[in-house]
């Protein structure tokens, strides 16, 4: 029941987050980035406050928590956020789709120097590395020119910020003895925060609304990142940092295939084949290694 729990998560995940590229693009039709970022974090906030409401659960009460919060509020909300919202204006969705998932692979870089537990063996890295080759079939990032811009290095930095921030969240976060749903409430409001202190850069543009753009980053608000940002810290509680970021691996699927159902894209052979080798990567990091049974055991009768 547990397994099933934790994939129900990552599939509610993927989904939430592997369309977020989509509504950001949309939404920047009509909202400056700062603005649209802001925006999205006062609606998840909304929706996380009211869950805590709700569910008749306290923010959280320790000033380290707080301070903990803060951290992870500035690298997994405010900057990465900006930083893609600045890079999709100038980079496509396809090539955002490969930078974002390279986060796994920031995860493993970042682990050893925090100290955390990344509950990785030979299997679950082979299978971060499987997952990336497929991202890198079903994008094929090499026919595609931007790899090199400062929009580019704006997604790479928001993915490496994904990656440190999933580990920190991992090792300060996850085991507070509060709501998921506090957590990530708190976190959220201290974001906000963050972006209301970056308003004179960009906030103050004219807004040109229109229905189209405003549904996505309501959409955004309240799905991409009120509601996923508790699933995750369920996902990281019970699984961990490593296992929690694979979900970006799925984004792209995700977005290809919405893609597909809803804009009538094709997809052709390389696309699909990338999909399977993604799917067979996040298979093998879901494989558990069977404890090891000492002798005195197996001769114990049932």
């Amino acid at each position: 029941m547990g397994e099933t729990k934790t994939l129900l998560r990552i599939a509610a995940l993927a989904l939430m987050w592997g369309s977020s590229f989509f509504w950001i693009k949309l939404g920047l039709e009509a909202f400056s980035p700062v603005q649209l970022v802001l925006a999205r974090l006062v609606l998840g906030a909304t929706v996380l406050l009211a869950l805590c409401l709700i569910g008749r659960r306290s923010l959280p009460a320790e000033r380290r928590t707080w301070g903990h919060l803060l951290v992870a509020a500035f690298f997994h909300n405010a900057l990465p956020f900006l930083l893609f919202a600045v890079g999709e204006t100038t980079v496509d969705s396809g090539i955002t789709g490969v930078l974002n998932s390279t986060t796994p692979l920031w995860v493993l870089v970042a682990a050893p120097f925090l100290g955390a537990s990344s509950r990785m063996n030979a299997t679950r890295i082979a299978g971060l590395v499987i997952g990336l080759g497929g991202i890198m079939l079903i994008f094929a990032p090499w026919q595609a020119s931007g790899l090199l811009s400062w929009g580019a290095l704006a997604c790479l930095a928001a993915a490496a910020s994904y990656g440190f921030a999933f580990v920190y969240e991992g090792r300060y976060l996850s085991n507070t003895g509060s709501s998921p749903y506090a957590i990530a409430a708190g976190q959220m409001l201290l974001a906000t925060g963050f972006l209301v202190l970056a308003m004179p850069f960009g906030g103050f543009t004219p807004v040109h609304l229109n229905p189209v753009a405003l549904i996505a980053v309501v959409i955004l608000g309240l799905g991409s990142t009120g509601i996923a940002f508790a699933l995750n810290y369920q996902l990281l509680a019970s699984e961990g940092a490593v296992a929690a970021s694979v979900v970006g691996y799925l984004l792209p699927v995700v977005s290809v295939l919405l893609g597909a159902i809803f804009l009538h894209e094709q997809l052709n052979l390389r696309v699909i084949a990338g999909m399977v080798v993604v799917l067979l990567g996040v298979a093998l990091t879901r494989l558990q290694r069977k404890p090891a049974v000492t002798p005195e055991e197996e001769l114990t009768p049932a």
